[in-house]
């Protein structure tokens, strides 16, 4: 981590459309976060002080009627446009004393310069008396929402020249060399376009790039573009929210919002040039073609790039969870085709485990034969991962068959759902594990199971949270669409029921059936219900239904075949 690009009390920010609205309450975050020094430009006139007859009046209304009241006084006749104008410069001037008001409150400086960043002779004079600027934030921007048969030159001009020419401008106003850190607010729009906005998208789009291009050019600034989805702050109605729900479009809470591009501005994130918040990457779906096609993947796995093999280690070797096997093969498989994300797999077998010891193969192999392409709907591929050990010798290790749709059916409730505690186990938290006798024999990063609330011969239910590891110790496991981690530990339930009523451990063999229908949530409570179908001395089989506090089912294992093992046979 560097410090050059930490914000520090001398820092100086120049903030385009930072008074008022979005780009207002990111700057009194970062002022909360570090107070330093803030130029807000806009272009609204800030009236030092307001006119007699609105102080004191805040309603509408009210404010409204004492301007038509003082346009008639003298002796003008009051139109709904002039009232507007009166009421809106008003009202501007208010929220911007609000902002410096709050960014001083921090213990930062703030100050307010009425300036159009399109007009870069007037820009450059009134900046000039600033001093050293340390910081561009660029959230300045116009809207002329129109279909493009319709829109006229000056519409494009006026949404093109506040975001193009308005980083041009302010770039002339600094010493690029000296610069610490870019932020150019870009829009999901530049990166998906939307119906009307196409002027929008192309100037949001071209921040993007040039994002990129600066900082290529100069590696020591901190430069991010952020494509933003809406903000809930009171522009987005409610036929707009659902709209934008309805093509996965996330609403930004303002203060989560605010504090992401804090985030943003740590350190370690200083080589990323640009991201999306507030809207899933989900990329166009790929044109199939009919012909039916094989793949072959090859991957080196050593134990140091993925630390969180230590803390699953059976008879003393780190081996690799069956879930991360399978999503290897399911990340692979979405990557290869775009748009399309893994619905359910069948017929998931162990062959035999990846265990990271002498005997661990140089590299391994995931062999991908396409069965099925529907195009714009589904695709069935089946799915082995095998290799060769230093002796040559083939082993296969995990298969399964897969089956990617471009739409997920909706998430299901499950009716059986019992969250009530039955107080039969009492042991909580990280007591389930290598705590020695029978307990779980996994390490920190899986010992997640929080409490048993009930079991009973056909059925346990714990109460789980798994927190998010770092993107260093997922290795090259990392979570995604499914989540191996929380995979895996859903399947604990079965260990401790096998356990409580027969004083035995036991380890994935197979799963008939495994659907997703939404991502697990991490750093959150979640539910696992296990439906014991069947017990023999070798094997037990159950269903887990992963699922939150309402019955809402993320995803479901169907079918899954658990070997019986003895405690001395896991931990020798």
């Amino acid at each position: 981590m560097t410090t050059q690009t930490q914000i520090r009390p001398s820092s100086v920010f120049v903030v385009s459309g930072g008074a008022k609205g979005i780009t207002a309450q990111c700057a009194i975050k970062i002022a909360q976060h570090q107070p330093c020094k803030f130029i807000l430009l806009g272009r609204s006139e800030l009236l030092e002080i307001e006119p007699a007859f609105a102080q004191d009046c805040i309603e509408e209304p009210a404010l409204k009627k004492r301007i038509m009241e003082n346009l008639l006084s003298q002796g003008e006749k009051p139109t709904p446009m002039s009232v507007l104008k009166i009421y809106n410069k008003i009202v501007s001037s208010r929220e911007i004393k609000k902002t410096l008001a709050s960014i001083q409150e921090t213990g930062a400086q703030a100050e307010y310069i009425s300036v159009d960043v399109t007009n870069v002779a007037d820009l450059q004079q009134k900046l000039a008396a600033v001093g050293a600027i340390t910081g561009i934030i660029h959230g300045a921007g116009n809207l002329a929402d129109k279909l493009i048969e319709k829109k006229t030159e000056q519409d494009f001009e006026k949404v093109y020249t506040a975001k193009v020419q308005g980083l041009e401008n302010l770039l002339t106003c600094v010493n690029l060399e000296q610069l610490q850190h870019l932020v150019l607010f870009s829009s999901v729009t530049g990166f998906y376009g939307n119906l009307g906005q196409s002027d929008y998208a192309i100037a949001n789009e071209i921040l993007n790039k040039s994002a990129h291009l600066i900082k290529q050019n100069h590696p020591q600034c901190h430069v991010v573009a952020i494509n933003w989805g809406a903000w809930d702050s009171g522009m987005v109605s409610p036929e707009l929210k659902k709209a934008l729900a309805e093509r996965g479009f996330d609403i930004i809470p303002v203060d989560a919002g605010t504090q992401m591009l804090v985030n943003e501005l740590h350190p370690s994130h200083n080589d990323t040039a640009q991201v999306v918040i507030g809207s899933p990457l989900l990329p166009p779906a790929i044109e199939l073609d009919s012909q039916l096609r094989t793949h072959r993947i090859r991957r080196q796995m050593k134990l140091e790039a993925n630390p969180f093999l230590y803390d699953h280690a059976i008879a003393g070797s780190p081996v690799l969870p069956a879930t991360c096997a399978m999503t290897w093969i399911i990340n692979c498989c979405e990557e290869m085709y775009p748009g399309y994300r893994l619905f359910n797999y069948t017929d998931f077998k162990v062959l035999k485990g990846i265990t990271f010891n002498h005997n661990l193969a140089k590299e391994h192999i995931l062999d991908i034969e396409e069965v099925e392409k529907i195009n714009a709907e589904k695709i069935v591929v089946k799915a082995k991962i095998w290799s060769k050990n230093p002796a040559g010798k083939t082993h296969y290790h995990f298969s399964a068959q897969l089956n990617l749709h471009r739409i997920i059916p909706p998430v299901p409730t499950y009716e059986a759902i019992n969250l009530n505690p039955d107080h039969i186990i009492t042991t909580t938290g990280k007591d389930f594990y290598q705590n020695g006798g029978a307990t779980l024999f996994h390490g920190p990063s899986f010992q997640e199971v929080q409490r048993v609330l009930n079991i009973t011969p056909e059925k346990i239910t714990t109460e789980c949270l798994w927190t998010e590891l770092s993107p260093q110790k997922q290795g090259q496991f990392p979570v995604r669409w499914v989540n191996p981690y929380t995979t895996d530990l859903s399947m604990h339930a079965l260990w401790i029921w096998t356990q409580h009523f027969h004083q035995e451990g036991c380890l994935p063999g197979k799963v008939e059936k495994f659907e997703q229908f939404a991502p697990t949530p991490h750093n959150e409570l979640f539910y696992v219900s296990c439906e014991i179908k069947a017990k023999t001395p070798s094997s037990a089989i159950a269903d887990f239904i992963i699922h939150d506090n309402q019955g809402k089912i993320y995803s479901q294992m169907l079918g899954a075949h658990a070997i019986i093992w003895s405690m001395k046979q896991l931990r020798s």
